[in-house]
C-alpha cells in the first residue's frame, strides 16, 4: 500500500470521531453536558491523535527519514503536540462541565486536525481525494 493510501486510510478513519466532536461542539448553551460527553470526547480526540500520529509517521518513514532526524520529526512533533493540548483542554472543560469551554477547544481541536492534513497533503502529497474537513464554526 502506497504511503498516499496509507495517509488516506488515516484521515478516513478520523470521519466518525471528528462528527462526532462536531456534534458535541454545536450543543445549544447552557445545555447540561451528558455524562457520556466526557467519555466520548476522549475516545474520539485519542482516536483522531492516533490516526494523525500514524500517518505522520508513515510519511516521515515513507519518504526514508530516519527516526533521529531532529528537524523532520520535530516539525511532526509540535503539531501532534498542540493537538493533544487542545484535546486535552476539551476533555478537562467536559469533566467539569463547562459546555462553552469544551466547545471553544472542540473547534481548536477541528481546526488543527485540518492543518495536520492539509500540511500531510500539501507537503507530502497525499492524494488529493482524501476527505476534506469543514470547520466546526
Amino acid at each position: 500500500m502506497s504511503v498516499a493510501n496509507q495517509t488516506h486510510d488515516h484521515q478516513e478513519n478520523c470521519l466518525v470521531p471528528l462528527i462526532s466532536l462536531r456534534m458535541l461542539a454545536q450543543g445549544e448553551a447552557g445545555t447540561p453536558l451528558p455524562r457520556w460527553a466526557v467519555v466520548e470526547v476522549a475516545q474520539a480526540t485519542s482516536t483522531v491523535l492516533a490516526e494523525a500520529e500514524a500517518a505522520g509517521h508513515a510519511i516521515l518513514s515513507a519518504a526514508g527519514v530516519p527516526s533521529d532526524h531532529p528537524e523532520a520529526w520535530a516539525f511532526l512533533r509540535v503539531r501532534l503536540d498542540r493537538l493533544a493540548t487542545a484535546a486535552d483542554d476539551a476533555i478537562t472543560a467536559a469533566r467539569e462541565g463547562d459546555t462553552g469551554a469544551m466547545r471553544q477547544h472542540l473547534r481548536r481541536f477541528d481546526a488543527l486536525t485540518s492543518a495536520i492534513w492539509t500540511v500531510q497533503d500539501a507537503v507530502y502529497g497525499s492524494p488529493r481525494s482524501a476527505p476534506r474537513h469543514t470547520s466546526l464554526s
